[in-house]
């Protein structure tokens, strides 16, 4: 049994939380989110928790966790909302915004052209710095990998689109032995 979905939900204050049946609506002051959960779950809610329970421990098992962690992440989005910053490495390479869209230049023969999606926004920090926020965790890291999926970093000199904290191993480039070069 999971030891994440034992431990009850607390509801902070200015969130409203209806739970009806495996439907759970979350209001907050950054918006609503509304989600569907397995009936595999039983949802139930007093004045300041949230509770999470197994209907058949079998079939529940798999969903238990993720139900509670679910839950919590919608609390987390309406009230402080989620952020992911790409970092943008080489010469030449670049984002800016147009109106709500990010236009990325990355070598390519075209800039990329990324549409806003509902809840999500962009800003851009001189010129190689991205940050995409928004209240659902599963649209930021969406579309945050999929933009860091356009110029993945390369090895050998680092350049391409990372995550902030991502560290890339860099590999050693092709070296002569003496005595080889020149013919």
């Amino acid at each position: 049994m999971s030891n994440i979905g034992k431990v009850p939900v607390k509801i902070p204050n200015g969130v409203n939380i209806k739970v009806d049946g495996q439907k759970v609506s979350v209001q907050g002051p950054k918006g609503i989110l509304e989600k569907e959960f397995s009936d595999t779950v039983e949802i139930t809610k007093d004045d300041q928790n949230i509770f999470v329970k197994q209907r058949n421990p079998q079939e529940a098992k798999n969903f238990f966790g993720l139900t509670r962690t679910l839950i919590f992440n919608m609390i987390i989005g309406v009230t402080e909302g989620f952020e992911k910053n790409l970092k943008i490495v080489g010469v030449g390479y670049r984002a800016q915004l147009e109106g709500n869209d990010l236009i990325l230049n990355l070598g390519f023969s075209h800039p990329v052209k990324i549409k806003q999606l509902d809840g999500i926004e962009f800003a851009v920090e001189k010129n190689n710095l991205i940050k995409i926020s928004g209240i659902e965790k599963e649209k930021v890291g969406k579309i945050a990998s999929e933009i860091r999926a356009l110029k993945k970093p390369e090895p050998y000199k680092g350049k391409g689109i990372m995550f902030e904290d991502e560290k890339v191993r860099r590999k050693a480039g092709k070296s002569l032995k003496s005595g080889e070069g020149g013919k």
